[in-house]
Protein backbone atom coordinates (compact mmCIF):
# COMPACT_ATOMS: atom_id res chain seq x y z
CA UNK A 1 0.00 0.00 0.00
CA UNK A 2 2.78 2.16 0.54
CA UNK A 3 4.24 1.62 -2.45
CA UNK A 4 0.67 2.93 -4.39
CA UNK A 5 0.48 5.95 -2.56
CA UNK A 6 4.59 6.82 -3.18
CA UNK A 7 3.95 5.92 -6.68
CA UNK A 8 1.26 8.30 -6.40
CA UNK A 9 2.80 11.42 -5.25
CA UNK A 10 5.85 11.06 -7.79
CA UNK A 11 3.33 11.18 -10.56
CA UNK A 12 1.85 13.87 -8.89
CA UNK A 13 5.43 16.00 -8.73
CA UNK A 14 6.19 14.89 -12.40
CA UNK A 15 2.59 16.08 -13.70
CA UNK A 16 3.20 19.62 -11.73
CA UNK A 17 7.03 20.37 -12.71
CA UNK A 18 5.94 20.28 -16.09
CA UNK A 19 3.17 22.21 -16.03
CA UNK A 20 4.96 24.85 -14.44
CA UNK A 21 7.37 24.31 -17.08
CA UNK A 22 5.16 24.60 -19.84
CA UNK A 23 3.89 28.35 -18.22
CA UNK A 24 7.27 29.44 -17.72
CA UNK A 25 7.66 28.64 -21.53
CA UNK A 26 4.38 30.36 -22.61
CA UNK A 27 5.31 33.70 -20.35
CA UNK A 28 8.63 33.64 -22.70
CA UNK A 29 7.12 33.25 -26.08
CA UNK A 30 4.65 36.38 -25.34
CA UNK A 31 7.45 38.46 -24.00
CA UNK A 32 9.08 37.48 -27.14
CA UNK A 33 6.46 38.03 -29.59
CA UNK A 34 5.34 41.59 -27.41
CA UNK A 35 9.55 42.52 -27.96
CA UNK A 36 9.42 42.16 -31.76
CA UNK A 37 5.96 43.95 -32.07
CA UNK A 38 7.38 46.51 -30.01
CA UNK A 39 10.79 47.38 -32.05
CA UNK A 40 9.15 46.96 -35.50
CA UNK A 41 11.46 47.51 -38.30
CA UNK A 42 15.19 46.11 -37.58
CA UNK A 43 18.18 48.38 -37.61
CA UNK A 44 21.05 47.75 -38.92
CA UNK A 45 23.90 50.31 -38.38
CA UNK A 46 26.82 50.41 -41.06
CA UNK A 47 29.27 48.02 -39.33
CA UNK A 48 29.57 44.77 -38.91
CA UNK A 49 26.65 42.75 -37.52
CA UNK A 50 26.87 40.22 -34.65
CA UNK A 51 25.77 36.68 -35.71
CA UNK A 52 22.54 34.45 -34.44
CA UNK A 53 22.14 31.02 -34.02
CA UNK A 54 18.52 31.40 -35.09
CA UNK A 55 18.84 33.44 -38.00
CA UNK A 56 21.27 34.44 -40.76
CA UNK A 57 23.25 37.07 -39.75
CA UNK A 58 22.80 40.40 -41.55
CA UNK A 59 25.88 41.80 -42.77
CA UNK A 60 25.57 45.85 -42.18
CA UNK A 61 28.06 47.38 -45.08
CA UNK A 62 30.32 49.91 -44.07
CA UNK A 63 29.27 53.11 -45.25
CA UNK A 64 31.46 55.30 -43.48
CA UNK A 65 33.92 54.72 -45.56
CA UNK A 66 32.86 56.52 -48.46
CA UNK A 67 32.37 59.40 -46.68
CA UNK A 68 35.91 58.95 -45.45
CA UNK A 69 37.21 59.03 -49.19
CA UNK A 70 35.72 61.99 -49.99
CA UNK A 71 37.35 63.55 -46.35
CA UNK A 72 33.90 64.37 -45.52
CA UNK A 73 31.40 64.13 -42.52
CA UNK A 74 27.92 62.87 -42.99
CA UNK A 75 24.67 60.37 -42.67
CA UNK A 76 22.65 58.29 -45.12
CA UNK A 77 19.87 56.08 -44.00
CA UNK A 78 18.34 53.51 -46.27
CA UNK A 79 15.35 51.81 -45.80
CA UNK A 80 14.36 48.18 -47.29
CA UNK A 81 10.63 48.72 -46.92
CA UNK A 82 10.26 44.93 -48.06
CA UNK A 83 12.17 43.18 -45.39
CA UNK A 84 11.24 46.37 -42.55
CA UNK A 85 14.93 46.74 -42.23
CA UNK A 86 17.04 50.11 -42.33
CA UNK A 87 20.81 50.34 -42.83
CA UNK A 88 22.13 53.43 -42.26
CA UNK A 89 25.76 55.64 -40.99
CA UNK A 90 25.93 58.42 -38.12
CA UNK A 91 22.19 57.47 -35.98
CA UNK A 92 22.58 60.32 -34.23
CA UNK A 93 23.18 62.59 -37.63
CA UNK A 94 20.30 61.30 -38.76
CA UNK A 95 18.29 61.98 -36.05
CA UNK A 96 19.08 65.69 -36.12
CA UNK A 97 16.03 68.30 -37.84
CA UNK A 98 18.06 70.96 -40.25
CA UNK A 99 16.28 72.90 -42.95
CA UNK A 100 15.52 70.88 -45.84
CA UNK A 101 16.85 73.32 -48.53
CA UNK A 102 15.89 72.47 -52.26
CA UNK A 103 14.36 69.22 -51.00
CA UNK A 104 11.44 70.73 -50.17
CA UNK A 105 10.85 71.78 -54.17
CA UNK A 106 8.82 67.65 -53.30
CA UNK A 107 6.65 69.25 -51.18
CA UNK A 108 6.31 72.45 -53.03
CA UNK A 109 5.55 71.19 -55.83
CA UNK A 110 2.74 69.05 -54.77
CA UNK A 111 1.02 72.16 -52.76
CA UNK A 112 1.41 74.42 -56.48
CA UNK A 113 -0.59 71.86 -58.34
CA UNK A 114 -2.92 70.73 -56.32
CA UNK A 115 -4.15 74.19 -55.87
CA UNK A 116 -3.99 75.21 -59.07
CA UNK A 117 -0.66 77.84 -59.12
CA UNK A 118 0.70 75.97 -62.01
CA UNK A 119 -1.23 73.82 -63.97
CA UNK A 120 0.97 70.95 -64.77
CA UNK A 121 4.46 70.60 -65.33
CA UNK A 122 4.72 72.01 -68.48
CA UNK A 123 3.35 75.73 -67.28
CA UNK A 124 6.24 78.05 -68.04
CA UNK A 125 6.91 80.83 -65.79
CA UNK A 126 8.55 83.69 -67.05
CA UNK A 127 12.70 84.71 -65.81
CA UNK A 128 12.44 88.11 -63.95
CA UNK A 129 15.66 88.94 -65.74
CA UNK A 130 17.64 88.77 -62.73
CA UNK A 131 20.68 86.84 -63.38
CA UNK A 132 21.49 84.46 -60.34
CA UNK A 133 24.86 82.87 -59.86
CA UNK A 134 23.53 79.51 -61.97
CA UNK A 135 23.47 79.97 -65.59
CA UNK A 136 20.60 77.26 -65.95
CA UNK A 137 18.46 79.44 -63.28
CA UNK A 138 18.64 82.41 -65.61
CA UNK A 139 15.48 81.88 -68.08
CA UNK A 140 11.93 81.01 -68.49
CA UNK A 141 11.16 77.49 -67.15
CA UNK A 142 8.41 75.01 -65.86
CA UNK A 143 7.45 73.22 -63.18
CA UNK A 144 9.69 70.17 -64.31
CA UNK A 145 12.92 71.48 -66.01
CA UNK A 146 12.68 73.74 -62.62
CA UNK A 147 13.00 70.71 -60.65
CA UNK A 148 15.57 69.27 -62.50
CA UNK A 149 17.83 72.56 -62.55
CA UNK A 150 16.62 73.16 -58.73
CA UNK A 151 15.65 76.57 -59.94
CA UNK A 152 14.99 78.41 -56.64
CA UNK A 153 13.42 80.96 -57.98
CA UNK A 154 10.81 79.60 -59.93
CA UNK A 155 9.81 77.69 -56.55
CA UNK A 156 9.83 80.81 -54.86
CA UNK A 157 7.13 82.18 -56.98
CA UNK A 158 4.81 78.85 -56.26
CA UNK A 159 4.91 79.07 -52.72
CA UNK A 160 4.04 83.27 -52.79
CA UNK A 161 1.16 82.23 -55.10
CA UNK A 162 0.50 79.66 -52.86
CA UNK A 163 0.25 82.29 -50.11
CA UNK A 164 1.04 81.16 -46.70
CA UNK A 165 -2.20 80.48 -45.14
CA UNK A 166 -2.95 77.21 -47.42
CA UNK A 167 1.10 76.28 -47.63
CA UNK A 168 0.77 76.09 -43.41
CA UNK A 169 -2.45 74.31 -43.83
CA UNK A 170 -0.98 71.49 -45.86
CA UNK A 171 2.05 71.79 -43.77
CA UNK A 172 -0.16 70.91 -40.79
CA UNK A 173 -2.19 68.26 -42.46
CA UNK A 174 0.77 66.21 -43.77
CA UNK A 175 3.06 67.20 -40.37
CA UNK A 176 6.21 67.88 -42.54
CA UNK A 177 9.32 67.87 -40.17
CA UNK A 178 8.42 70.74 -37.51
CA UNK A 179 5.71 71.88 -39.19
CA UNK A 180 7.37 75.62 -38.87
CA UNK A 181 6.99 77.99 -41.95
CA UNK A 182 7.88 81.75 -40.10
CA UNK A 183 5.56 84.48 -40.56
CA UNK A 184 3.84 85.70 -43.85
CA UNK A 185 7.24 87.52 -44.99
CA UNK A 186 9.21 84.12 -44.85
CA UNK A 187 6.77 82.38 -47.39
CA UNK A 188 9.53 82.06 -50.07
CA UNK A 189 12.25 81.02 -47.78
CA UNK A 190 11.44 79.66 -44.83
CA UNK A 191 12.76 76.21 -46.40
CA UNK A 192 16.17 77.70 -47.01
CA UNK A 193 17.29 79.45 -44.07
CA UNK A 194 14.99 77.84 -41.69
CA UNK A 195 12.22 77.99 -39.34
CA UNK A 196 11.22 74.86 -41.25
CA UNK A 197 13.85 71.90 -40.30
CA UNK A 198 13.67 67.96 -40.80
CA UNK A 199 15.47 64.84 -39.95
CA UNK A 200 16.93 61.88 -42.12
CA UNK A 201 14.81 59.60 -40.47
CA UNK A 202 11.11 61.91 -41.25
CA UNK A 203 12.35 62.76 -44.67
CA UNK A 204 12.01 58.64 -45.35
CA UNK A 205 8.74 58.79 -43.11
CA UNK A 206 7.54 61.42 -45.92
CA UNK A 207 8.88 59.53 -48.99
CA UNK A 208 6.74 56.14 -47.83
CA UNK A 209 3.86 58.37 -47.64
CA UNK A 210 4.18 59.82 -51.11
CA UNK A 211 4.91 56.18 -52.60
CA UNK A 212 1.87 55.15 -51.10
CA UNK A 213 -0.09 57.74 -51.91
CA UNK A 214 -1.23 58.60 -48.53
CA UNK A 215 -0.97 62.37 -48.52
CA UNK A 216 -3.70 64.67 -48.79
CA UNK A 217 -2.86 65.62 -51.97
CA UNK A 218 -5.21 64.15 -55.31
CA UNK A 219 -3.42 61.04 -57.40
CA UNK A 220 -3.11 63.32 -60.34
CA UNK A 221 -0.84 65.62 -58.05
CA UNK A 222 1.11 62.87 -56.77
CA UNK A 223 1.84 60.96 -59.80
CA UNK A 224 3.01 64.14 -61.65
CA UNK A 225 5.54 65.16 -58.78
CA UNK A 226 6.52 61.49 -58.90
CA UNK A 227 7.08 61.45 -62.32
CA UNK A 228 9.37 64.50 -62.23
CA UNK A 229 11.37 62.87 -59.35
CA UNK A 230 12.40 60.50 -61.93
CA UNK A 231 16.60 60.97 -62.10
CA UNK A 232 17.10 57.07 -63.91
CA UNK A 233 15.03 54.67 -65.38
CA UNK A 234 16.33 51.23 -67.01
CA UNK A 235 14.53 47.85 -67.26
CA UNK A 236 15.62 46.87 -64.28
CA UNK A 237 15.26 49.67 -61.89
CA UNK A 238 14.27 53.36 -60.87
CA UNK A 239 15.45 55.99 -59.23
CA UNK A 240 13.52 58.99 -58.13
CA UNK A 241 15.26 61.79 -55.62
CA UNK A 242 15.88 65.30 -55.12
CA UNK A 243 19.24 67.52 -53.96
CA UNK A 244 19.28 70.02 -51.90
CA UNK A 245 22.22 72.42 -50.52
CA UNK A 246 21.53 74.38 -47.00
CA UNK A 247 23.84 77.63 -47.48
CA UNK A 248 22.60 79.25 -44.34
CA UNK A 249 24.89 76.96 -41.61
CA UNK A 250 28.51 76.40 -41.53
CA UNK A 251 29.53 74.40 -42.84
CA UNK A 252 27.02 73.95 -45.53
CA UNK A 253 25.25 70.99 -45.43
CA UNK A 254 24.22 68.93 -48.69
CA UNK A 255 21.09 66.84 -49.09
CA UNK A 256 19.66 63.81 -51.53
CA UNK A 257 16.73 62.21 -50.50
CA UNK A 258 14.46 59.74 -52.95
CA UNK A 259 13.37 56.17 -53.22
CA UNK A 260 14.55 53.13 -55.92
CA UNK A 261 12.26 50.59 -57.20
CA UNK A 262 13.98 47.44 -57.71
CA UNK A 263 13.88 43.52 -56.91
CA UNK A 264 10.01 44.56 -57.01
CA UNK A 265 11.41 46.20 -52.98
CA UNK A 266 11.50 49.88 -52.79
CA UNK A 267 14.73 51.38 -50.92
CA UNK A 268 14.03 55.02 -49.55
CA UNK A 269 17.10 56.81 -48.97
CA UNK A 270 18.20 60.02 -47.17
CA UNK A 271 21.69 61.84 -47.23
CA UNK A 272 23.53 64.50 -45.53
CA UNK A 273 26.74 65.75 -45.96
CA UNK A 274 28.95 68.45 -45.09
CA UNK A 275 30.15 70.71 -47.70
CA UNK A 276 33.01 73.50 -48.49
CA UNK A 277 32.80 74.25 -51.87
CA UNK A 278 30.84 73.92 -55.07
CA UNK A 279 33.04 70.77 -56.22
CA UNK A 280 31.53 68.49 -52.99
CA UNK A 281 28.01 68.93 -54.54
CA UNK A 282 28.11 65.68 -57.04
CA UNK A 283 29.57 63.44 -53.68
CA UNK A 284 25.79 63.74 -52.24
CA UNK A 285 24.80 61.29 -55.04
CA UNK A 286 28.05 59.77 -55.71
CA UNK A 287 28.11 58.75 -51.90
CA UNK A 288 24.31 57.57 -52.09
CA UNK A 289 24.55 55.59 -54.86
CA UNK A 290 28.16 53.32 -53.22
CA UNK A 291 25.75 52.63 -50.69
CA UNK A 292 23.48 51.68 -52.54
CA UNK A 293 25.55 49.01 -54.39
CA UNK A 294 26.66 48.03 -51.50
CA UNK A 295 23.36 46.28 -50.98
CA UNK A 296 23.61 45.06 -54.45
CA UNK A 297 21.89 47.52 -55.85
CA UNK A 298 21.90 49.88 -58.77
CA UNK A 299 23.32 46.98 -60.85
CA UNK A 300 22.05 45.76 -64.61
CA UNK A 301 20.14 42.26 -64.14
CA UNK A 302 20.93 39.95 -67.30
Amino acid sequence: MKNIWFNIEQFLRCYAKRRIQSFVFTVIGCLAVVSVITFGAMYVVAQPASTSSERPAVKAPNFGRHFQEFGREGSILIYDSKNNRIYEHNPQRNATAIAPASTFKIFNALVALETGVVPDDVAVLTWDGIHREIDAWNHDTNLRQAFKDSTVWFYQVLARRAGYERMQQFINKVGYGNRQIGTVADIDHFWLQQPLQITPKEQIKFLQRLYQGDLPFSQRTINLVKDIMVREQTPDYTLRGKTGWLTSTKPNIGWFVGYLEQNKNVYFFATTLDMQKSEDAPARIEITRRSLKDLGLLTQIN
